[in-house]
């Protein structure tokens, strides 16, 4: 049996000063997108990772063309994963001699490309079924009658 030639391209950023949980935000858009329509993604997203996570994109694409003569147009992102990093810590001063902790995280990014024949497909969604579903109208509640008024005793003379 013969194996097939893997053919992927990789790059990494390691100890970028971010939160991984920010970045992986950023990352979940490119996932198993084209490499212009990742690089469209991140131009138009506001966050400071989509900065961070296009340079490691761009990085990949030059890997793969370099490395092994692949066409950066036509490649997939295959996998985009955020791991984490050492956590820097650092003290401030705070009042009456005490101090607090600064937690300053670092993250790893990684941007994997394929090319585009060979890129996984998304996996389906657990609630697509053949059948449509359809809603029943919603109805609006009844109004509520106001209780009749209680009649007054009358005065015994």
């Amino acid at each position: 049996m013969a194996t097939a030639e893997r053919r992927e391209a990789q790059a990494v950023a390691k100890w970028v000063r971010m939160s991984p949980r920010k970045a992986r935000l950023v990352v979940d858009h490119i996932r198993g997108r084209s490499v212009p329509e990742a690089r469209t993604v991140l131009a138009f997203t506001q966050r400071a990772a989509a900065r961070e996570i296009e340079k490691v994109l761009n990085s990949a694409v030059a890997n793969a063309e370099a490395n092994h003569n692949m066409i950066g147009d036509d490649l997939v992102v295959a996998a985009a994963f955020v791991d984490e990093g050492p956590v820097m810590k650092r003290w401030r001063a705070r009042a009456r001699g005490r101090a607090a902790r600064i937690r300053k995280p670092t993250c790893h990014i990684t941007v994997r490309l394929t090319p585009a024949e060979r890129a996984p497909e998304p996996a389906p969604k657990a609630e697509s079924t053949d059948e449509p579903k359809v809603q029943a109208p919603k109805k609006k509640p009844a109004p509520r009658k106001k209780a009749a008024p209680k009649p007054k005793k009358e005065a015994e003379a």
